[in-house]
């Protein structure tokens, strides 16, 4: 290896050092990664806590099935004690079931594992009229792991408590006895009027019971989602699992397919997400390392999805314990969801308003602080909701008249110049005159106090409403089964014609019926398509392919819409309707003569070219002047390949 080689080696590893010098982490980085690896590393203890006890848990559970008949009561109480320590007792007894219900909800609480094994929501029915059930025995399932003294695994599950009911009927606890002084209760309370079931587990005389290095209840949770609603696909669209971070933002996820997360972070609320209606565990505290999981149903009709939850929860044995929760089982409805975030500071509340899907971040306040005040407002006064969503159309299309106005002049000004244009057309026929044609009709545009993008620029503003309205209302449960003229239910679809064959593309597609607002819609749609491109043709060339493009949106539409809301597509009809007769108004109340005129006399006046229009102008010139030398030189090799 001669000197230079060694030189460069030497370089090589300089820069090499300095560059890592220089880009070395901080101290505040250093720390935040040890902190994320630390809670990595947490999350992944805690699964395998969680699997190893389970399957011990499971060993343990047949234990007791495995012993032989003739074993003496005292033999299988001896080796009952050695497996389950102080809970030995709680593993025999009756399951009683015990009721709680108010004017809202009725919850049924089991003595066997003491949790909630049904709710039932008293307001509203199912799309078959019967009561809506949100679960049922084993479609809910709640458990929370002890470890004992001895390190044997015990599954609230698994044993059986003593309901302790309260003499105003409201309230009920569920106390477990472990050996001598222990008590586990879970304590549930409903108050009137209200959807929340408060839930508290409070714990006395475990120290000695449980192993020392208690210092968490890991719980499970487990729903299966019922299927509530007419239209599978829909409400299953709206399904899925929802989550608080503490002091921080709602998010979720499951709704299209398999999918498990795990969360270091700590978790405020986790909620199990019908199409109108959640079940939501809230606690006072955090949830810690948790691991969350959805799984798609495609067997069993009845179900939707099910959803699991593993998580802990800060726990001490050395004293008294006291654990806050609460259950929320009712209506995905905004106006209610809010009312518990009242008075609250904005860290501490609980944003279950974002169980309702109201489109993204930049139309949903078009939602919150337009939409749904009017929509409120008008429920109060009437109960007919097609006419509360033709009259939410017509406040729509009040506050749009402007732009609407803005946009039909500018077409106006747009076609009474066609003749003008046409000539245009005849002094620059050529093909590569294109780039003289296209600066002639904007110098025409321009003179006369024309633009296209002054028409365009106001459909664009009507947007955001339209997709605010998308979103708003498939999910908005006021609509929930209410009927208007044929609609049995504007808030799925309405089928006029349903077939049980599946038909490869078709029934993906759009499903296997046909909802007659959608058809209308779509009918009115291509009506206005044809009436709008002739009375507004400008005498512009357009792109190749557009006019079919035009007509194949309200196909699509369609096909979006036909197996949705049909108060969605009763909304766009009407809105639709409405636009055709403003159009009309417009096109025979404004005098185009005058229109011409006005114009006209704008071409006399001097007009003062802003800079982006300079910069436009100049654009095209060298555009153009590049096209006249590729000309040239096309010429020029042309000519000498004949030579």
């Amino acid at each position: 290896m001669d000197k230079n080689t060694v030189t460069g080696f030497v370089l090589i590893g300089l820069v090499l050092v300095v560059f890592g010098w220089l880009n070395r982490p901080s101290k505040e980085q250093m720390e935040a990664q040890q902190r994320y690896q630390d809670s990595i590393a947490s999350v992944m203890q805690e699964a395998q806590q969680s699997a190893v006890a389970a399957e011990q848990a499971r060993k343990e559970a047949s234990f007791t099935e495995a012993l032989p008949e003739e074993v003496s009561d005292s033999l299988r109480q001896a080796q009952l004690r050695s497996n389950f320590g102080a809970f030995a007792s709680a593993l025999t007894g009756t399951d009683e079931v015990i009721t709680l219900e108010n004017s809202r909800i009725e919850v049924k609480i089991s003595s066997k594992g003491g949790h909630v094994c049904y709710a039932r929501v008293k307001d509203y029915v199912t799309y078959e009229k019967e009561p809506l059930i949100l679960f049922d025995g084993d479609d809910f399932r709640f458990n929370v792991t002890f470890v004992t003294a001895t390190n044997r695994v015990v599954n609230t599950s698994d044993l059986y408590f003593t309901p302790v009911k309260d003499a105003s009927g409201n309230s009920v606890v569920m106390r477990l006895a472990a050996g001598d002084g222990g008590v586990v209760d879970f304590v549930y309370t409903l108050n009137p009027d209200d959807y929340m079931l408060g839930f508290t587990i409070r714990t006395s005389g475990l120290n000695g019971l449980l192993a020392p290095s208690t210092n968490a209840l890991d719980i499970q949770w487990n729903q299966k989602m019922r299927t509530l609603e007419k239209g599978r696909k829909l409400e299953n669209q709206y399904t899925g699992l929802y989550y608080k971070f503490f002091a921080d933002d709602v998010e979720h996820f499951g709704e299209s397919k398999d999918e498990e997360k795990l969360l270091s972070n700590h978790l405020k609320w986790i909620g199990y997400k019908n199409k109108y209606f959640t079940s939501v565990l809230i606690t006072d505290e955090v949830f810690e390392a948790t691991t969350l999981t959805a799984r798609q149903e495609l067997t069993d009709a009845k179900y939707l999805k099910e959803f699991n939850t593993t998580t802990a929860i800060a726990f001490s044995i050395t004293s008294d314990e006291s654990i806050g929760f609460r259950y929320f089982f009712g209506p995905n409805k905004y106006s209610l969801l809010r009312t518990y975030d009242r008075d609250l500071p904005p860290d501490q509340q609980l944003d279950l308003d974002n169980l309702v899907p109201m489109g993204y971040q930049w139309v949903r306040p078009i939602n919150k602080y337009f939409i749904l005040p009017i929509f409120d407002y008008l429920g109060r006064f009437m109960t007919n909701y097609g006419l509360i969503i033709f009259l939410l159309t017509l406040a729509v299309k009040l506050v749009l008249f402007p732009l609407t106005y803005k946009s039909y002049m500018s077409q106006a000004r747009m076609r009474v110049l066609r003749p003008q244009v046409e000539a245009l057309k005849l002094k620059f026929p050529k093909k590569e005159q294109a780039m003289e044609l296209q600066q002639a009709t904007m110098a025409l545009y321009s003179s006369a106090g024309a633009s296209p993008l002054t028409g365009c620029l106001p459909m664009l503003l009507q947007m955001p409403f339209l997709i605010a309205l998308y979103w708003l209302f498939p999910t908005s449960i006021e609509l929930r089964q209410q009927g208007f003229l044929w609609a049995e239910d504007l808030s799925t679809y309405d089928a006029v014609l349903s077939w049980n064959t599946d038909i490869p593309l078709i029934s993906s597609f759009i499903g296997n019926h046909i909802s007659l607002f959608c058809v209308l819609m779509t009918a009115v749609n291509l009506v206005y398509t044809k009436v709008n491109m002739n009375m507004n043709n400008t005498g512009q060339q357009q792109m190749p392919g557009m006019n079919m493009m035009m007509y194949l949106m309200p196909l699509m539409f369609f096909v979006f819409f036909n197996q949705n809301s049909a108060g969605l597509s009763y909304y766009f009809l009407v809105s639709t309707l409405i636009t055709i007769g403003q159009t009309m108004i417009f096109r025979f109340g404004i005098n185009e003569e005058k229109l011409l005129a006005k114009l006209e006399e704008n071409k006399k006046k001097p007009k003062k070219k802003s800079g982006f229009m300079k910069r436009l102008e100049e654009a095209q010139r060298m555009q153009q002047e590049q096209l006249r030398k590729q000309q040239k030189e096309r010429e020029k090799r042309q000519h000498s390949s004949k030579r």
